[in-house]
Order: structure tokens, then C-alpha cells, then sequence
């Protein structure tokens, strides 16, 4: 059914869920690459931005450090 009425509170769900999803993200450690790409547009529009997998990448090393570096993640 396409009901007018029901539209909007489609686009409503769709935009809360996406915001659960970005701070479930955050909670484990995972920014949003979306976030990563809307920043690199509005603060550093000369500049190539990374590609998903080297988003990712980049923000592991730097969460538990690379070659278990000074800044590497330790639980216990």
C-alpha cells in the first residue's frame, strides 16, 4: 500500500533506526562511515576520502594499536 499518511512515518523509523545503528556502532568501538564521509565533504572538500575497507582498517589499528604499539586496547 502506498498511503500518503504512512510515508512519513516510514522515513521517520528508517532515519531512527540508522541513528541506533551509528551509536550501536560507536558503543563497540565501529565509527559510522557515512558520518566519516558527510565530515570529509563539509570540512576537507580538496581531499580524497578513504574507501570502506580502509576506513575500517585504519580505525582498528588506531582502537588497538598496530603491532600491539603503546596504544594498543588491553581489557585486563
Amino acid at each position: 500500500m502506498n498511503c500518503r499518511g504512512c510515508i512519513p512515518w516510514r522515513r521517520e523509523a528508517s532515519a531512527l533506526l540508522g541513528k541506533l545503528r551509528a551509536s550501536a556502532g560507536l558503543m563497540v568501538g565501529q565509527p559510522d562511515y557515512e558520518t566519516y564521509l558527510h565530515h570529509r565533504e563539509t570540512r576537507h572538500p580538496n581531499e580524497t576520502a578513504m574507501s570502506r575497507e580502509a576506513f575500517f582498517r585504519e580505525r582498528e589499528a588506531r582502537r588497538y594499536g598496530e603491532g600491539g604499539g603503546a596504544r594498543a586496547f588491553r581489557c585486563c
